[in-house]
């Protein structure tokens, strides 16, 4: 747990620094096209535009930075008394672009204004708030301007000369490569924001400003290393890794979000040795060829790399080297671990699940990690649902869009966004996360009903909640459909043929049972006896039962096969068995139990109307206590 609430930490404080920066990254585009375009040495030399260069990093980033880190702490107020303070540490060292400066004279002009207004707060007379709030602001932004030139100015120019200096040894010494063995693995934590962004941006521009390039944009934003991992998975791979790991790498290369790697190197943690490796031999290659960029690559893709790549030099031949070289490795290390490491998982989710069970995290399917976040009861009425990650601009994004189609099709009026964890509306109902952000996310609004997921480009949790929306399902109930759905993507149910899902032969009344096992054999006979399933459908249910319990609640159990049982399914199919006396499911007991075989989607609409009943204890006892076959039937087809 301690563990767990230091990286929860480390992340919060990581996605503090980046979310001062994110928000103003186009300023930081604009301010590196106009240098590459404008300066003596760009592809347009103009003195005039060029002019531009030097207030824009002087002035208007560090204010922008100092501007939004103090509305972070302290809304609109807070802005304006950061900005203030941070204009004293650019004027007190004038010689260094003031990054690091604004990012603690922002947060901290905003925190001194947000403990003032703590201490007064319901003291002021009435009708004298605006001219208390004015003033206030006013009298200690310029405090915090005159200190931050006469002291805090100097030490941060002093401290940034430090560093930089330490990043030229670096260099020197030939050591650079080695920083890639904290930041690809820190990446794969989340963190990659807050190392671009949070730690490279401010030393980076220093450089930028005496050798006109920073080979530190690029060690964190190349995407050869992730890039090489997922042509490995093209080639090598298997089931959904394999037919995924095309769409992922288009998206990871043109579109910049690396995040849609770390599942695939997740999946097979040896693949972090390929990742690692390849910054290396990428950053080495920067460093021999002398690449670099003028201004951070956001997001980190290869568009936006050419883009700020400066023209002078061999900067566009190191660049595309370094992307390569660091690619080439990490695809070779990574088919060596995939061609020789046995290779078990049909799909990315399956891996991933694996993964987590490795890790010692609850459960072994996808829906009990997503309980496990889910903090009080799902919402009666959902008008918004914020997909939220790191910054706010590249997963979340994605899986905001796919959601949004989804809600779409399903006919729903929701509205879906996405934002940073940081700027998470307080009204919002329901927030999807990436698994390892959802502890920030619950911490940052507590009263909203949390889902994770594994990956963002085909988690069943989507489909999970759509159908809790439509249908009103919740609790355990739920679990049936996304399991259900597993197998039926892009598959529009069928239900003409719903009489023959469930049969009255198949629905059996008044029937005793030793123990579980024999329940589920039973019911699994009763699917092979009807042309359902093969006969290995029976084990396989049996199988299933020992990973997880099939017990739902309100005393209904709904055994089914295993995911690698799928191909033994002939046709979707249903049994109704009532027990009345019930039987022991680990301890609870179950009265109604639901054999079901799915195929190809053609079973959802009735699984859904079953769920939906079972969902209320009122209606299970109606079919516990039914006489006839006919009349339990009836009870189903009610809903």
């Amino acid at each position: 747990m301690a563990q767990s609430n230091i990286k929860v930490a480390v992340q919060k404080f990581g996605n503090f620094l980046s979310s001062m920066v994110m928000p103003n990254i186009g300023a930081f585009i604009a301010w590196g096209l106009i240098t590459a375009l404008f300066i003596p040495t760009g592809f347009f030399p103009n003195e005039k535009l060029g002019s531009l260069v030097g207030p824009m990093v002087t002035y208007l980033l560090p204010l922008l930075i100092g501007y939004t880190g103090g509305k972070l702490v302290h809304d609109q107020r807070g802005g304006v008394v950061g900005a203030i303070a941070t204009m004293g540490v650019i004027v007190g060292a004038p010689d260094t672009p003031m990054f690091l400066g604004a990012m603690i004279m922002g947060p901290l002009g905003a925190y001194v204004m947000k403990k003032f207004d703590q201490t007064i707060e319901g003291k002021v007379r009435s009708g004298f708030e605006m001219l208390v709030n004015n003033f206030s602001a006013g009298i200690l932004g310029g405090i915090l301007a005159v200190l931050a030139f006469l002291g805090i100015g100097p030490a941060v120019q002093a401290f940034t000369k430090v560093l930089v200096a330490g990043v030229d040894w670096l260099i020197a010494a030939g050591l650079l490569p080695l920083t890639s063995i904290l930041i690809e693995p820190a990446k794969i934590l989340f963190l990659n924001n807050a190392i671009n962004h949070g730690v490279m941006t401010p030393i980076g521009l220093e450089q930028v400003q005496s050798a006109g390039r920073s080979i530190l944009f690029l060690l964190e934003a190349n995407p050869g290393p992730g890039f090489g991992v997922l042509l490995a998975f093209m080639i090598f791979g298997r089931g959904m890794a394999k037919q995924s790991a095309a769409g992922a790498g288009i998206i990871h290369f043109f579109g910049g979000i690396h995040e849609i790697y770390f599942p695939y190197v997740l999946m097979k943690p040896m693949l972090l040795v390929s990742v690692i490796l390849g910054g290396m031999s990428g950053v080495f290659t920067l460093v021999l060829l002398g690449g670099g960029l003028v201004a951070p690559a956001s997001p980190g893709s290869i568009l936006a790399i050419m883009a700020v790549t400066p023209p002078e030099g061999m900067a566009y031949v190191a660049n595309i080297a370094a992307i390569a070289v660091a690619t080439t490795v990490s695809f070779i290390i990574s088919a060596i671990i995939l061609k020789t490491g046995k290779q078990t998982e049909e799909d990315i989710n399956e891996a991933t699940k694996k993964m987590k069970e490795m890790k010692g995290k609850k459960g072994s399917d996808s829906n009990e990690t997503a309980v496990a976040a889910n903090n009080g009861t799902f919402p009666t009425e959902v008008n918004k649902i914020v997909f939220a990650c790191d910054a706010g601009m590249g997963s979340s994004a994605m899986g905001a869009s796919l959601l949004r189609k989804k809600v779409k099709e399903a006919g729903l009026n929701i509205n879906v966004t996405n934002t940073a964890i940081s700027n998470i509306p307080a009204d919002t109902e329901v927030v999807i996360t990436q698994e390892e952000l959802t502890p920030r996310a619950q911490n940052k609004i507590p009263t909203a009903f949390h889902i994770s997921v594994d990956n963002f480009l085909s988690s069943p949790e989507y489909d999970h909640l759509i159908a809790r929306l439509q249908n009103d399902i919740t609790g355990e109930q739920a679990e049936l459909i996304e399991e259900s759905q597993e197998d039926a993507v892009g598959v529009e149910p069928n239900m003409d043929n719903d009489d023959d899902m469930l049969l009255e032969e198949n629905i059996f009344i008044g029937k005793e049972f030793a123990n579980k096992e024999e329940a589920i054999r039973f019911a699994g006979e009763v699917l092979v006896k009807a042309g359902y399933v093969e006969d290995s459908y029976v084990d396989a249910m049996i199988d299933r039962e020992n990973m997880t319990s099939t017990y739902m609640g309100n005393n209904v159990a709904i055994p089914h096969g295993t995911e690698e049982a799928k191909k033994a399914v002939i046709k979707s199919g249903f049994t109704v068995i009532q027990v009345p006396n019930g039987v022991d499911f680990n301890g609870e007991q179950a009265k109604l139990i639901f054999g079901i075989a799915g195929k190809d989607g053609t079973h959802l609409d009735i699984l859904s109307g079953i769920a939906i009943i079972c969902s209320e204890q009122e209606n299970v006892d109606k079919m516990v206590q039914a006489k006839t076959v006919k009349e339990l039937k009836e009870i189903i087809n009610s809903k």
